[in-house]
């Protein structure tokens, strides 16, 4: 979960409880504060905040123009409301772990609240910062084609500005060293963006009861590594479908398999993806979306269906004889899109059987092309990259597109399969070319099925991969009291150690609430031990995302790959995302 700054902060180094109620009331000038009574301590705190927040809303309200602007556009409720409910999306991260004075104890409770005036202003610099951040994380995740990610970032930092006093004269100096203002700066980029995306269709598959439509989506003629949509099915919107390195899927059923128009919708607001930052999530909530009408897209299905370019394989060669790979590969494929899983049983060994029924599993699969098969060798094994397939779940608002791999054994049995890792993660291994082939290759295999077995929840894989005595650390944020040097934090991460007992135990009680985990891996940093031998300490952006929680942080593992045929973990650390300052665990700490 997201390091989440402190906004309202309780300024008690010069104020103490020495200082009465009614000095503090009396010194208007100095404070800003609010009263409550109840017959709980829980209910006097809640007036009391409400109370203190409502006389922070009145002082700033003329400053929300842009608030103000949004409300009387859209005409929904009262600004002066709105405002308020907008100002308490600040509190959650402060006001209600600052001091406060029990004034009278339960059953007749009385609680006061206080702030000082000048903190306010400190307050709002928070939320300015984080609002040029989400700029910044914007701007990086479009230039790398992450579009799904670059609009989320942007939106994101759009609302927070309306819930800005002063979002009306927040400035931002891109990367041409121009000084933009972002009121309306960021709509311009936002509708820029849709206006780069292209979207056409490469295939129609139909059968009695369904016909699919598998898309193209590029940005800038280069093809996405992730974008979101939904689309008209003749009667709702649909789930939200997250394509992935251009393939993205339309499904029609019954008498709307005769659409001549597929309508989209680009997501940009990830209502979903919010519960990884509680102060979006709020903010969210209390402002109406903001509508962009360039989001929406017609596509003609009678339109001359196009291809989409060979996806480039990497490092490794392909093998001479791929034809009897290949024909294993098709029959199964077509048997999981026939959805006759169980007739492909003879195309596994054992071991492949068992982790292709967990796949299936993993949310109704059904393969999106097979026009790009690669294979190539590795040790004894032959492999077969990148082929997309979906994933949807009855219980989640969200259809996946990932690249499958297939591995086959000696006997052309189908004995592994796992999820591609993300274009970025693959190029920052790719790219470390002082280090041996067979090295990369195999740090690659080894993060693939790392990631593949957390999402199909696969305890016995993880449980062989981590030593028996490996560093297991987990970090959670705890909410504490500010200190006197540090007024705007009120939140530290606390890091638990964990045995490896402890942490599959824990892991496997996670998994059975969860109908579906979905992991992505984005920018890392690889080094290689100076002793040891092949020891690499791996750190990595992971975003992860269940039918019931979502966090984004920083994973670092430390990898034993002596024996290559069995790579072990002796680390596994996991941070919130953090501040530039902050430190990230790596392999300095632990070799």
């Amino acid at each position: 979960m997201k390091i989440l700054l402190s906004f309202f902060i309780l300024l008690f180094s010069g104020v103490t409880h020495a200082q009465t109620v009614e000095e503090i009331k009396a010194d208007n000038n100095t404070y800003i504060w609010g009263e409550g009574t109840g017959t709980t301590l829980k209910k006097a705190d809640k007036e009391a905040l409400n109370q203190l927040i409502s006389q922070i809303s009145t002082r700033v309200e003329s400053k929300f123009e842009l608030l103000k602007e949004e409300v009387e556009f859209n005409g929904n409720g009262s600004f002066k409301e709105t405002c308020q409910s907008v100002v308490n999306t600040y509190s959650d991260a402060t006001l209600k772990n600052t001091d406060r004075i029990v004034m009278g104890n339960e059953p007749d409770a009385r609680v006061f609240r206080y702030i000082k005036r000048d903190e306010v202003i400190k307050v709002f610099a928070q939320r300015r910062d984080k609002i040029i951040g989400f700029v910044e994380n914007a701007e990086k995740c479009i230039a790398e084609n992450k579009i799904a990610d670059g609009l989320r970032y942007y939106y994101w930092s759009l609302i927070l500005l309306k819930s800005h006093p002063y979002g009306g004269e927040i400035n931002y100096w891109d990367a041409e060293g121009k000084n933009n203002l972002l009121a309306t700066w960021l709509p311009l980029k936002i509708n820029e963006v849709f206006s780069d995306i292209d979207i056409s269709i490469v295939k129609e598959d139909v059968d009695e009861t369904m016909k699919s439509y598998i898309l193209n989506i590029k940005h800038k003629d280069k093809v996405v590594e992730n974008f979101d949509y939904s689309y008209w099915d003749g009667g709702d919107w649909s789930n939200i479908v997250s394509a992935k390195d251009g393939y993205g899927i339309v499904d029609f059923y019954g008498a709307s398999m005769d659409i001549k128009l597929l309508k989209l919708k680009v997501e940009y607001i990830f209502e979903g993806e919010a519960r990884i930052d509680h102060e979006v999530e709020d903010v969210l909530s209390e402002i109406d979306p903001i509508p962009f009408r360039k989001s929406y897209f017609n596509i003609n299905t009678q339109t001359k269906i196009v291809s989409i370019p060979n996806k480039k394989t990497f490092v490794m060669t392909e093998v001479k004889d791929k034809e009897k790979y290949e024909k294993v590969l098709l029959k199964t494929l077509s048997i999981i899109n026939s959805k006759d899983y169980s007739s492909a049983k003879e195309e596994f060994t054992s071991d492949g059987y068992n982790i292709y029924e967990k796949l299936i599993k993993y949310g109704n699969a059904k393969v999106l092309d097979t026009s790009n098969l690669h294979f190539v060798k590795y040790n004894d094994k032959v492999i077969c990259r990148s082929v997309p397939m979906s994933f949807n779940f009855k219980t989640n608002n969200k259809e996946f597109v990932e690249n499958v791999i297939f591995q086959f054994d000696d006997d052309n049995k189908i004995d592994n399969l796992s999820f591609e890792l993300s274009s970025t993660a693959l190029n920052d291994i790719v790219s470390k070319e002082v280090w041996p082939e067979y090295d990369r290759i195999t740090l690659i295999n080894f993060l693939e099925n790392y990631k593949t077995a957390y999402a199909l929840k696969r305890i016995d894989y993880i449980d062989q991969i981590f030593a028996d005595d490996a560093l297991i650390i987990t970090g959670t944020v705890v909410k504490v009291k500010p200190i006197k040097d540090n007024y705007y934090k009120n939140e530290i991460v606390k890091y638990n150690r964990q045995s490896k007992k402890g942490y599959i135990k824990k892991l496997n009680y996670l998994f059975k609430s969860k109908e579906f985990v979905n992991i992505k891996f984005e920018k890392s940093k690889i080094r290689k031990a100076g002793k040891g031998g092949d020891i690499y300490g791996v750190q990595i952006k992971q975003n992860y995302v269940s039918s019931n929680y979502g966090d984004e942080g920083y994973l670092f593992l430390m990898i034993d790959m002596n024996n290559p045929e069995k790579p072990i973990i002796h680390v596994r650390t996991w941070q919130p995302s953090i501040e530039k300052e902050e430190h990230i665990y790596g392999l300095s700490d632990f070799n």
